[in-house]
């Protein structure tokens, strides 16, 4: 695109020096000062911010680290809790009938949300102090305004400042699947968490063992539920960008949808399974974990109706233009890298 020209340039000739006028080039000392600091703020300063996010992560994962070198077989179960969602978010990228995406994009979405959920983690400790959970209103408002907004939006800007960048992101689709993929991350950290936090209190040997399979199992109940919030979100994050005049609107209604369903879950499952235990003749661990698989499947198959929609029109368009491929263009208000 041709830089636009203040009117003195366009209008005066070439012999005319029109610097500090309407245009500027690097002259003297100042202005060579300038570009060197400007250098610093735009490389330093994005490395300053991810040189913190590493320490930050990595001190909060100092306690899973030391139970994990007390009794090295729990790792089994660190990994086991990410199983049903790594699945589900293999199954979205399995779905992208468009050309798949680079795995050097994938891991760095991986990568970027395990170094950016700290941040999530902080934002909510810190809107605890203002908003008690120990009441039903304030559990409602703490779920709904607090957790779900900002891990969706964490989420988010994961896919947001890397892979949405790249000329790979060529369909509205591949918002989902590197939403999958941020999910997939979020809950393999936020899985690491909280078996680490609770097997930190339990002695080693078979205590250890006992106490890190069941709570891995109920991770990774949950785990599903958060590929499935950001899978949403980067759909509509895929529209964003394929829709430049109302990306903001886009990205606000897939934040909001995930968060709602997110706020939905944390909220509903503190009640719901003492419910069904009260109403049917069932356990609470039935009822537990009852209600985690329905909930998921119910947002799971609003989903899949949503992405097996583009399949579908995908196919039909596919077929009309005579099984050619299908490439979109590149959007105007994005730079092309790769």
């Amino acid at each position: 695109m041709a830089r636009r020209r203040d009117l003195i340039e366009r209008s005066a000739d070439d012999s005319r020096d029109l610097q500090e006028v309407s245009t500027w080039e690097p002259r003297t000392l100042p202005d060579k000062i300038a570009c060197r600091v400007y250098d610093g703020i735009s490389y330093g300063l994005p490395a300053i911010l991810l040189l913190t996010a590493v320490i930050i992560t990595a001190a909060i994962l100092l306690s899973p680290a030391i139970v994990v070198a007390e009794e090295p077989l729990v790792s089994v179960f660190f990994l086991l809790s990410v199983v049903p969602a790594a699945l589900l978010a293999a199954y979205v990228w399995y779905v992208d009938i468009t050309t798949k995406e680079p795995l050097r994009l994938l891991v760095a979405t991986y990568v970027l949300i395990i170094l950016l959920a700290p941040v999530a983690a902080i934002v909510n400790s810190a809107a605890g102090l203002f908003i008690s959970e120990a009441t039903l209103l304030g559990s409602f408002l703490f779920f709904f305004l607090v957790v779900g907004p900002v891990e969706e939006t964490i989420k988010m800007v994961a896919v947001r400042v890397y892979a949405y960048r790249s000329d790979s992101f060529d369909a509205v689709i591949d918002g989902a699947v590197y939403g999958a993929v941020a999910g997939l991350g979020f809950a393999s950290i936020e899985n690491t968490l909280y078996i680490g936090s609770y097997l930190a209190d339990l002695e080693a040997g078979t205590g250890l063992l006992v106490g890190a399979s069941e709570i891995a199992t109920t991770r990774a109940l949950a785990g599903p539920g958060h590929v499935i919030y950001s899978t949403i979100a980067g759909f509509y994050l895929g529209l964003a960008k394929f829709n430049p005049r109302n990306a903001g609107p886009l990205v606000v209604k897939g934040i909001l949808i995930a968060a709602i369903i997110h706020g939905t879950y944390n909220f509903s499952v503190q009640f719901v399974p003492g419910l069904g235990t009260a109403l049917l003749p069932i356990g609470p661990g039935v009822a537990f974990v009852g209600f985690i698989i329905v909930f998921n499947a119910v947002f799971g198959y609003y989903l899949y109706r949503k992405i097996d929609r583009y399949r579908q029109t995908y196919r039909e368009v596919r077929d009309d233009a005579g099984n050619r491929d299908l490439t979109p263009e590149k959007t105007e208000f994005e730079p092309s890298q790769r």
